[in-house]
């Protein structure tokens, strides 16, 4: 086996480390596109919840075959090509890309990566779906900076065509070739960002969340007026109220909070409303409650 991966035609199997809202719909994209599937989290109730939502859920591989957008046989492919499991190391060690999709808190990402790195080969290449957190200061925990790199993905993964890139300060050019190439055979459109708090897209949308959840908190409109000014005079596919609920509003909390903090500008100030959302538990689709309800835990669909 290499000692270093230089083409994406070596990398054969993706070690997707957590199995969230993000890691399941990563996970889903690479086992469709080909690829062997590891996926991590630390309970079994984690992993039965994730491999559902593959299989039957609102973007899932059977719905796709319900809807004619893939055939049933490569859909059950896809599937068994995904392997759930706990234990971190059974995931990764002989996976030649791990995509970290862990939840948005540093200290959590850097302890994953210092333990990805004593497990993992030399050979294998480290990217982060970090959102805002920069790439950088995670690659200083391990030993293989210049095989580091951030992989930002979108929500929905199965849906969404963007990928944002991200080189950290020591990414060498081999690295950010092989993501690249990773990235459009996984059917994707990358851009590429230098490192930098938020990078380009989540900066955008964090401030564009927090702007309208600061027009609500002083009255000036209702969260469906505003979801719907923005989408039918922007084009957005959802307003912004929606969005945070759907991207979590403990994440927009965090993702605020850490702009703040490595910026110090006042414009990143999370609205008092964002974080008294957080403190009562109303963390949107996740839960169930945001600022819209649900019809449960983990599931879009509004309450009418």
């Amino acid at each position: 086996m290499s000692e270093r991966i230089t083409s994406v035609d070596q990398v054969k199997k993706i070690a997707v480390i957590g199995a969230g809202i993000m890691g399941t719909g990563i996970a889903q994209v690479c086992a469709t596109y080909g690829y062997e599937v590891t996926l991590r989290d630390i309970s079994e109730e984690i992993l039965n919840r994730a491999m559902e939502t593959i299989k039957s859920g609102p973007f899932g591989l059977m719905t796709g075959v319900e809807k004619g957008k893939i055939k049933k046989e490569d859909a059950e492919a896809a599937l068994a090509r995904i392997k759930p499991t706990t234990d971190l190391r059974e995931a990764a060690k002989d996976a030649d890309v791990v995509i970290e999709a862990v939840p948005e808190i540093l200290d959590l990402k850097k302890q994953v990566f210092k333990e990805l790195d004593e497990i993992c080969p030399p050979r294998t290449i480290f990217t982060s779906n970090t959102s805002s957190l920069m790439i950088t200061d995670m690659a200083g925990v391990t030993k293989r900076a210049d095989r580091f790199m951030g992989m930002h993905w979108m929500n929905p993964a199965p849906v969404m065509q963007c990928v944002e890139l991200i080189r950290g300060l020591e990414t060498s050019d081999e690295t950010y070739k092989v993501i690249y190439d990773l990235t459009v055979k996984l059917g994707k459109t990358p851009v590429t960002c230098m490192d930098s708090p938020g990078f380009v897209t989540t900066r955008l949308i964090a401030m564009f969340m927090s702007d309208a959840i600061e027009c609500l908190e002083r009255g000036l409109m209702s969260a469906d007026d505003i979801d719907i000014a923005c989408r039918l005079s922007f084009g957005h596919p959802m307003g912004p109220i929606t969005l945070a609920d759907f991207v979590g509003l403990d994440t927009v909390l965090h993702i605020m909070d850490y702009l703040y903090s490595v910026m110090e500008d006042p414009k990143f100030r999370a609205p008092l409303l964002l974080r008294k959302m957080v403190q009562a538990g109303r963390l949107g689709v996740k839960t169930g409650r945001g600022f819209y309800e649900y019809e449960a835990p983990g599931k879009p669909k509004r309450k009418k």
